[in-house]
């Protein structure tokens, strides 16, 4: 698997790394980008095989929200058929691994955890990244997680579990940061079986009574924000965990999907673009490239994603430009004190942390020329 498939003549500064559920969970965590997510229920089976979607690269199948409680079963079923498939092609070479996106499965609580786990063959397990653990908090925390260990131990494959911080006791200000603070203890036990943290805006934002228009991004709403900015606080210190953003609920699929006269040129800036809002697809994809643009300066990795609209632009968007990559590398590899970088200055000690992260970003989704070469790895036309 490696990104940006979609747009194979796009020409890189440097080349995206290929990876897969084998890859070490330091370059692995960055590596997400978009992960789609679907119902447990939906047939999806061919359009892995087919490569439908080519920005695809990883997805999680839901039995939870995406879920009714009543159709769980046979989206266990489902799930099971959808890796049978990809088994029986892999075997008959009708398939490779290596074009199989990392597979995450949503849980619904502990219980489901163990029962779908039971369910599970060791063929199955070797096509499973790992489980999504939903309303993740100090009282399902260590079950779930000494469970994911335990089939670690017991099958001998790698398996990593997504905690989904969306409790009602994060929400809440008054128990927020005792709550987050009793979730660090229980990741940190289990550091390496930890591939990312995720977030969920919709949850906060059902706890206030608040919806984000397509015109705003979850930033603008300010108890929701609160919560966003402890979870970054705790988290992600010293780069010790990745966070990806919250879901973009707007998509508009239809053939008019392009560029307009304003798209950014040479000298025009991806960001200044965006924050000034001319039209540059259409609204619903202008708002997610605004909110991902805010996502990145404030420490997000990645993003949650309900629709194949909007693969192609968030992972997109995680490509560094050559200025920023090689500013990371002089700072990486510069022992100390203030040296002139590509357009300021660069401090070595305080930027060391932006440093590392830029430069797994460019293993995992490459570097281009500046910032005019989005639009061109975007692909739309």
């Amino acid at each position: 698997m490696r990104h940006h498939l979609y747009n194979p003549t796009f020409h890189f500064f440097k080349e995206p790394e290929h990876f897969d559920k084998h890859t070490d969970r330091s370059l692995l965590q960055y590596c997400l980008g978009a992960t789609m997510y679907m119902p447990g229920t939906k047939d999806f089976a061919q359009a892995i095989l087919t490569q439908k979607y080519k920005g695809l690269t990883s997805m999680v199948l839901c039995f939870e929200d995406a879920c009714k409680e009543e159709d769980v079963p046979s989206a266990e079923h489902n799930s099971l058929h959808l890796l049978n498939i990809i088994c029986e092609a892999i075997s008959n070479g009708n398939f490779s691994y290596d074009d199989l996106p990392l597979i995450f499965f949503r849980v619904r609580n502990i219980e489901q955890f163990k029962h779908f786990g039971a369910m599970l063959k060791p063929e199955h397990l070797k096509l499973v990244t790992g489980f999504n653990f939903p309303k993740f908090n100090m009282s399902n925390a260590g079950a779930y997680l000494s469970h994911l260990k335990d089939m670690n131990d017991e099958y001998g494959e790698i398996l990593y579990g997504m905690p989904i911080i969306e409790d009602r006791r994060v929400a809440f200000k008054e128990s927020r940061m005792d709550e987050l603070l009793g979730i660090r203890k229980f990741v940190d036990e289990y550091r390496d079986l930890i591939l990312n943290i995720r977030v969920g805006g919709t949850d906060f934002s059902s706890c206030f009574g608040v919806r984000r228009g397509i015109d705003y991004s979850i930033y603008d709403i300010i108890t929701v924000r609160d919560c966003l900015m402890d979870i970054l606080n705790v988290f992600s210190r010293d780069n010790d965990y990745t966070i990806s953003g919250p879901v973009w609920e707007y998509f508009r699929a239809n053939k008019s999907m392009k560029f307009s006269d304003a798209t950014p040129g040479a000298g025009m800036s991806m960001q200044g673009t965006l924050l000034k809002r001319p039209v540059i697809v259409n609204d619903a994809v202008d708002g997610l490239m605004r909110e991902l643009v805010l996502d990145q300066a404030n420490g997000f990795m990645g993003k949650t994603c309900i629709h194949p609209t909007h693969l192609n632009f968030i992972n997109g968007m995680l490509a560094v430009t050559k200025e920023e990559y090689m500013d990371a590398e002089q700072i990486l590899n510069t022992s100390g004190g203030v040296v002139k970088g590509t357009k300021g200055m660069n401090e070595i000690g305080p930027h060391r942390c932006w440093a590392e992260k830029i430069e797994m970003r460019a293993r995992a989704y490459g570097v281009i020329e500046n910032e005019a070469s989005y639009f061109d790895l975007f692909g739309v036309n």
